[in-house]
């Protein structure tokens, strides 16, 4: 089994989704378009490593990265509090912080994006 988060993309059909670790952006096509595109060998593609998202609701304690910064796998992000528990949060691959989505006091939902690498 795996964990896939999906998000809208811009425009129509379109949809960005993160599995095991890599971000893929994905379009919707009725079989007609999608027999066109497979013909002139049009694909989507790998583009970048998952975000953190939150595993489970909480509070945002502490946030250990900025914008920028080189992370490795495995390396903890963020600390959020959950049912009165302090968890720490790492990184699911190596990448470079794009953004930095919560902050410190922040109440979060399960699923919401904490932390966006490319």
């Amino acid at each position: 089994m795996h964990r896939v988060v999906v998000r809208r993309g811009e425009g129509k059909g379109r949809y960005t989704f993160w599995l095991e670790g890599h971000r893929f952006d994905v379009e919707a096509l009725d079989e007609r378009t999608h027999a066109i595109r497979a013909l002139s060998g049009a694909t989507a593609g790998l583009a970048g490593p998952a975000p953190l998202v939150a595993p489970m609701p909480g509070l945002i304690v502490r946030v250990n990265v900025q914008q920028g910064d080189e992370v490795q796998a495995g390396q903890g992000l963020v600390v959020m509090e959950a049912m009165k528990m302090e968890n720490e949060l790492r990184a699911p691959a190596a990448g470079v912080v794009k953004r930095v989505a919560c902050e410190p006091g922040a109440a979060v939902e399960k699923g919401s994006v904490l932390i966006e690498l490319e």
